[in-house]
């Protein structure tokens, strides 16, 4: 399975969907610090959203096969700059979560546009809840 780095705002739903690609209890634990769990690496929101943890992030992306860029469907900001894959040397796909909660099909494509505009290459449609799109995602890890 590749190892995958999540990064995102905080609430998008990385440490969910860590716990369910693990096949954990789905329960709320807020993210204090990287955390490195059997393939996965979760990163505290923060680290996304205050420039100065940015190093932190490409640091730690050297332990990661690729990078995943998480953004919840609910949220209508753009967390990551353009290009922010430029960042990394690691290849970057976006993950978009919550995808239940999703008011229309359009709060989706305007989601996965601003993941593209920061330069992920291939999108996951996902919900930890429901498990749509776990295992195509999980498919992909293992390939």
């Amino acid at each position: 399975m590749k190892r995958i780095m999540l990064i995102g705002a905080t609430g998008c739903g990385k440490t969910t969907l860590s716990q369910r690609i693990n096949g954990k209890e789905l329960k709320y634990n807020k993210t204090q610090a990287i955390q490195f769990e059997s393939g996965l690496i979760d990163t505290p929101g923060e680290f996304v959203q205050h420039r100065g943890y940015y190093s932190a992030l490409k640091v730690t992306s050297v332990e990661a096969d690729v990078i995943a860029f998480v953004a919840s469907v609910t949220e209508d900001k753009q967390i990551f700059a353009p290009l922010f894959n430029s960042y990394f040397t690691k290849p970057v796909i976006g993950i978009l979560t919550k995808v239940d909660l999703a008011a229309s099909d359009q709060d989706i494509k305007k989601a996965g546009d601003r993941l593209r505009l920061a330069g992920a290459k291939e999108l996951f449609n996902v919900s930890s809840y429901t498990d749509e799109g776990i295992e195509e995602l999980v498919n992909y890890l293992n390939d």
